[in-house]
């Protein structure tokens, strides 16, 4: 079989009904993304920060994969697909895709404040006062800016075994993700879904300039042939 390995973004979640990661003015729901997005915002204010995730995980619940989510699942009857997702929604799962790699944590997940490594499955509030058995606070189990992408190492080696890439709804301007592009082979066929693609159609990049659930029919097409 050959190996899809599929980078997403914002824009594969945004048909569902979840917001981009920031609007045009830089905010994210209001706030500066350094206050809730940050662990210098999670020190200065840990209230503001687990309520704004406590609103983002309540909303999970209130929408459902797209059609572009389950098309990737879908693939898994032909191909070898691994999905790496910079989301932290658990769309693609919901969807029965089988292999998601996280780069930037996960919503319905937990992490303490002492050891990055107790993780554990949240899905309801998270409030000040919630410890690991450690005693310490919990967090969300989300990558804030400024730290380490601990799944960047595993996603590269994915990359590296590609037979073809496939990028939807990503900037490709947040790092270290968007280096993962160059980590194919060279002369692996890739193929770029957004409304407002970054890359131009070159040798081995074919840009399709359409929202996910349109774009990835017309990547399917192209596939076939």
């Amino acid at each position: 079989m050959k190996h899809i390995v599929v980078l997403t973004g914002a824009g594969m979640s945004a048909e569902s009904g979840i917001k981009t990661f920031r609007d045009a003015d830089g905010l994210w729901e209001g706030h500066d993304v350094m206050e809730v997005a940050s662990p210098q915002g999670f020190e200065a204010n840990p209230e503001l920060v687990l309520e704004f995730y406590n609103q983002r995980r309540r909303q999970l619940f209130e929408v459902k994969p797209n059609a572009a989510h389950k098309a990737l699942a879908d693939l898994e009857s032909e191909y070898k697909v691994t999905i790496i997702t910079q989301n932290v929604d658990d769309l693609h799962e919901r969807a029965g895709s089988s292999t998601i790699v996280h780069l930037h944590g996960e919503l319905l997940k937990a992490r303490s404040t002492f050891d990055e490594n107790d993780v554990v499955e949240w899905k309801t509030d998270l409030v000040l006062g919630d410890l690991c058995n450690k005693g310490h606070q919990m967090r969300p189990h989300i990558v804030w800016f400024g730290e380490a992408v601990p799944m960047i190492e595993k996603a590269i080696a994915i990359c590296e075994t590609a037979d073809i890439l496939l990028i939807i709804g990503t900037s490709m301007q947040v790092y270290p993700a968007a280096s993962l592009m160059h980590y194919v082979t060279p002369n692996t066929p890739t193929y770029y879904i957004d409304p407002k693609p970054n890359l131009d159609s070159s040798k081995n990049v074919t840009v399709i300039a359409e929202p996910a659930t349109t774009g990835i029919k017309k990547w399917i097409e192209l596939l076939s042939k």
